[in-house]
């Protein structure tokens, strides 16, 4: 009994053996016929008498771990002790089995690769990557087309030597110009056009100007256009402007030009008045001099009735941007919507400052609102009558804003847009993005007017983006690097030693100006009380003048009863002075644009021109790299004075100084 009863478990223990095996040798051939070859490639015969031998003694090690892991299963076997961890539960002795023999495999190979080693595999080596690095950075021509209008690669660049003579007769000579207007240029002395008229005339003057006023479904593409000081911008929008609105039968308000100050409407008012001579073409200014009901009665002829056409006085209105506002905003029947041209010029200038947002304002009133309804145009009783179709159609409209109130069914699909063509002028005409979108430009076309590579016929990018600046052919520039304290010394060195008469002088402030002519005039009462020699007559010209103060000096300087005229900025843009024959920054100017338009007062229209500026010795590295930077720096030539030069003036000097101080001393 007792050596038969044990047969039983025994039987069964090997009949699972024999299951467990079996499908584990099952597996492992599986895994023996999807197993990578080596990379050597030479699985020959003897590797596989070796794999043979290896898995004979693969298969013993099988059998004992099998039994051993069978015999672990045998609960009956297993003493319980008291403070032995629990188990997790089990689930099928033949699962547990295959569990075992799963995480033994690994164990297996490697007693198996210590008894025989077997040929490695060879495996692909690993890329090689470059170390990190910085990028290159991008040059500075990348750098500026980022956001910038494409039409300005564009650009059709203008040489500033290009002229083209002004014929008489019938033949225009390729102007453009009808034969009144060649006359009346001839008679004004003008007898050859500059190199942006050149340019713009045949672009904005088409060969048949008749029916030119109105363009709603093909309307003309804006101009953008940056040229030196004196090249004659002004006259390049005024021709044009003249040629078009002189066949206008009724008169409205076509043209508006928009300055940056008081005396450059003066200054434009007096040329296009001299240009319209002979034509019925009525011109009016808006700068606030005079009181807003003097100017509104100067502008409109009917502010009692509601006119949605307007009623205007003048076909041409000249006018500062804040001013233009308030007529906008305030003036009964004033309105933009025929406008034919809109002409800012100085455009960097204007842009650069908001004026009440004056721009966005401007164009909105251009283009039809349409919140405005049919209601809000009263028809007086006597043309009640005359309206076609009881259409109700407000008289005076433009064709656009017509289109929006006729009743009358059209069959046209296209829509109407405004026939307004934008003009841009400056001699540092802006190149931001954001500016220049704020402009709502049409298909733009740019005119640059500046030297050009002979050797490439293509406009150059770099030109185009960086904003090169041109100056003259006909301006000689110098600079004078100097002690702060001994400057108002160079200063008079500089006049009496090179002649200086007819000059312009430049200063930071209005206070700075008025402390310069003071210490002037010291140093010439003393100079004339010791020799025989004529004092110069100098004065101050600012903002804190009076405007018919600063308007009476203007003349006297123009009529050469003044030799020097100190200014601030104030003058400093557009005006036109054609005796002026130097140019002196008494203070440096904070960047290349206010450069640019001082210098611009002399050498104009061809005339030579010398410009001086002095520099102090902790302005020089600033100054010196503000003309590198605009490739400028190899045309202005340093003057270099000595101490020996100075001694004559400086008796003369310290006593003007003496009584300077002793003249503020008293006033405080």
């Amino acid at each position: 009994m007792s050596s038969t009863a044990p047969a039983g478990p025994s039987t069964s223990t090997s009949k699972q053996k024999t299951k467990s095996k079996q499908r584990y040798l099952k597996r492992k051939k599986e895994r023996r016929k999807h197993r990578p070859k080596t990379a050597t490639g030479n699985q020959d015969e003897q590797s596989d008498t070796d794999n043979e031998e290896t898995e004979k003694k693969r298969d013993d090690v099988d059998d004992t771990i099998v039994d051993q892991a069978v015999e672990e299963q045998e609960p009956e076997h297993v003493t319980k002790t008291p403070n032995r961890p629990k188990k997790r539960p089990r689930l099928d002795e033949d699962e547990d089995v295959e569990m075992l023999e799963e995480e033994n495999i690994e164990a297996d190979e490697i007693d198996v690769s210590q008894e025989k080693p077997s040929t490695p595999e060879v495996l692909p080596a690993l890329p090689s990557f470059p170390l990190p690095a910085h990028p290159n950075a991008p040059s500075k021509s990348v750098l500026a087309l980022q956001g910038l209008d494409e039409a300005l690669l564009g650009a059709e660049l203008v040489s500033p030597s290009t002229t083209l003579s002004i014929p008489l007769g019938k033949d225009d000579g390729g102007t453009r110009l009808s034969e009144r207007m060649r006359k009346r240029l001839r008679d004004l002395g003008i007898t050859q056009l500059f190199a942006v008229q050149t340019a713009l005339l045949p672009f904005l003057i088409p060969l048949d100007t008749s029916s030119q006023l109105y363009l709603p479904y093909n309307p003309p593409r804006d101009v953008c256009v940056s040229a030196p000081t004196g090249s004659g911008k002004t006259l390049a929008y005024a021709l044009p402007i003249i040629e078009l609105l002189s066949t206008r039968v009724i008169t409205r308000l076509r043209a508006l030009i928009v300055l940056p100050t008081r005396d450059l409407v003066s200054q434009v008012r007096e040329t296009m008045e001299a240009l319209c001579k002979g034509t019925k073409l009525k011109i009016g200014t808006a700068t606030g001099q005079h009181s807003f009901s003097h100017e509104q009665s100067q502008l409109i002829q009917d502010q009692t009735s509601r006119l949605k056409g307007g009623s205007s006085k003048v076909d041409i209105l000249i006018c500062t941007p804040g001013r233009l506002i308030d007529h906008l905003v305030g003036t009964p029947n004033f309105t933009l919507q025929h406008l034919r041209f809109l002409v800012v010029d100085e455009a960097d200038r204007l842009l650069a400052q908001s004026f009440q947002d004056w721009l966005t304002q401007v164009l909105a009133a251009t283009r039809f609102q349409p919140q405005a309804s049919v209601e809000d145009f009263p028809i007086p009783q006597s043309n009640q009558e005359s309206c076609i179709l009881d259409s109700h159609i407000p008289d005076g409209l433009s064709p656009t804003f017509l289109n929006e109130y006729s009743t009358i069914p059209s069959f046209f699909t296209e829509k109407k847009a405004s026939s307004c063509q934008k003009l841009l002028f400056s001699a540092t005409l802006t190149r931001d993005p954001g500016k220049i979108s704020a402009l709502e430009l049409r298909d733009p076309k740019y005119f640059l007017v500046q030297e050009t590579n002979k050797d490439r016929l293509e406009p150059d990018a770099m030109n185009v983006v960086m904003e090169k600046f041109s100056m003259p052919s006909t301006l000689k520039e110098h600079m004078l690097v100097c002690d702060s304290s001994q400057k108002p010394l160079n200063f008079f060195h500089l006049v009496h030693t090179y002649h200086i008469r007819n000059a312009l002088v430049f200063t930071k402030s209005a206070e700075s100006t008025i402390r310069l002519v003071r210490l002037f005039e010291f140093f010439e009462k003393e100079k004339s009380g010791r020799s025989t020699s004529e004092s110069l007559v100098i004065r101050a010209y600012s903002s804190d003048l009076a405007p018919q103060e600063r308007k009476m000096i203007l003349e006297q300087f123009k009529n050469q009863k003044i030799n020097i005229l100190v200014c601030s900025d104030l003058i400093s843009r557009g005006i036109d002075i054609s005796h002026v024959s130097h140019v002196v920054s008494y203070d440096v100017p904070v960047d290349m644009r206010k450069y640019v338009h001082r210098v611009g007062r002399t050498a104009r229209a061809g005339r030579e021109g010398d410009a001086w500026t002095l520099v102090e010795q902790q302005e020089a590295r600033y100054f010196k790299q503000m003309l590198k930077d605009s490739e400028h720096l190899e045309r202005v030539k340093r003057l270099r004075v000595s101490e020996k030069d100075l001694a004559p003036l400086l008796p003369l000097y310290e006593t003007a100084l003496n009584h300077l101080k002793e003249l503020y001393s008293r006033q405080n």
